[in-house]
């Protein structure tokens, strides 16, 4: 199967690799889903970089403690996107492979410890306008096709 791919890979240019984990986080009622935005303004699903020595849920947990303050249940794997980006912040050129799932159930039990991201819950609809990033706008899409008989309407 092919791995779907993102962003322009440009030539002559050194990229680091920057694997990360990202789940699409639903409402109960699956009208909305929540996303984090950046102190740049840019929009991403929540989750972020497998550090050293973590594997997929040990980031989507950790990440999920540090931008929404939220315990989960992560549920189905939508797979891998990748997606080629430069980072201005960073002023790095990054090979992105991200890993896709969806949380069932989540329960806030704190604060989350970052705190300059804003968290913004919009319709799958908004969601993919907003998000800045091809991999995410592919994750809600998945999303989406799994759900579509229990979101009908």
């Amino acid at each position: 199967m092919l791995i779907p791919t993102f962003g322009e890979k440009e030539k002559d240019q050194n990229y680091q690799t920057r694997r990360g984990a990202y789940v699409v986080v639903p409402q109960l009622n699956k009208e909305k889903i929540i996303l984090v935005q950046a102190p740049n303004g840019a929009y991403f699903l929540p989750g972020g970089e497998i550090e050293a020595g973590e594997d997929h849920f040990a980031a989507i947990h950790r990440e999920m403690l540090e931008e929404l303050g939220f315990e989960v249940e992560i549920a189905t794997y939508f797979g891998e996107a990748v997606e080629h980006f430069y980072s201005r912040h960073r002023n790095t050129y990054f090979y992105h492979p991200g890993y896709f799932y969806e949380v069932t159930t989540w329960k806030r039990v704190a604060e989350p410890t970052e705190k300059t991201n804003q968290l913004a819950w919009v319709t799958p609809t908004e969601a993919l306008k907003l998000l800045k990033r091809g991999s995410h706008q592919w994750a809600v899409k998945q999303w989406l096709i799994k759900n579509e008989h229990s979101t009908a309407h």
